[in-house]
């Protein structure tokens, strides 16, 4: 929880200006004195540090701001898709599903690729590695592998990842009124690390030393 104003709680504080300009470090009484007289608040971006970094500016905005950023790096977070096949996935399903598996590659998105065996195809699993490698072929404009075809049970599983922006070419594409099944694409996000702000770094940077931180066989 940020706090501001009255409720922070350290006896002395290091101030920072909303332009970066250090204030230096001093009472929290005089810090909120200096925050009010600019018709602003007193906030505390920094509490983990010695003493805590507050910063003067408008907490409205400053909430604002996060909440934006917050979203942005929710957005922009790496996920791992799933495409699931079989070895008698038909020409026309492979189609689509490698058209939704380029669109998951073109958004950033790593793909696991999982073909599963039911019943007598467990005597064939030899086709699985054959089917990932056809898809490794077919993705080569737009994907590398990240992790090769492995066998785990009853499946066969890879993942890829996408190329950089500007060597990726599409091959398959989705047509309107194609429909995928829902338990075909599923989605795990990755943690992110809290960062901390650039001027708390700055400020803290004298006084503190760093630490070591299927297809069928027959097609």
């Amino acid at each position: 929880m940020t706090r501001i104003n009255d409720r922070i709680r350290a006896p002395k504080v290091r101030v920072i200006l909303a332009t970066g300009e250090q204030l230096g470090v001093m009472s929290s009484r005089d810090a909120m004195a200096r925050a009010m007289a600019m018709g602003l608040d007193l906030v505390e971006i920094a509490g983990q540090v010695d003493p805590p970094v507050c910063k003067i500016i408008d907490y409205g905005k400053y909430k604002y701001e996060q909440a934006k950023l917050k979203k942005q790096k929710s957005k922009s977070a790496t996920r791992m898709k799933e495409v699931k096949f079989r070895v008698v996935t038909g020409q026309h399903d492979y189609n689509i599903k490698l058209g939704r598996a380029e669109g998951f590659l073109d958004g950033n998105h790593k793909v696991r690729f999982v073909l599963q065996f039911k019943g007598r195809e467990n005597a064939h699993k030899d086709l699985g590695f054959v089917a990932l490698n056809r898809i490794i072929e077919d993705l080569k404009t737009m994907a590398q592998v990240d992790q090769p075809p492995r066998l785990n049970g009853r499946a066969v599983a890879m993942i890829l990842s996408p190329l950089p922006q500007h060597q990726r070419k599409r091959k398959f594409h989705l047509f309107h009124g194609e429909l995928m099944e829902e338990d075909d694409f599923e989605e795990d996000e990755t943690a992110e690390d809290e960062e901390v702000p650039d001027e708390v770094a700055e400020a803290t940077r004298e006084e503190t030393a760093p630490e070591s931180p299927s297809m069928d066989a027959r097609q």
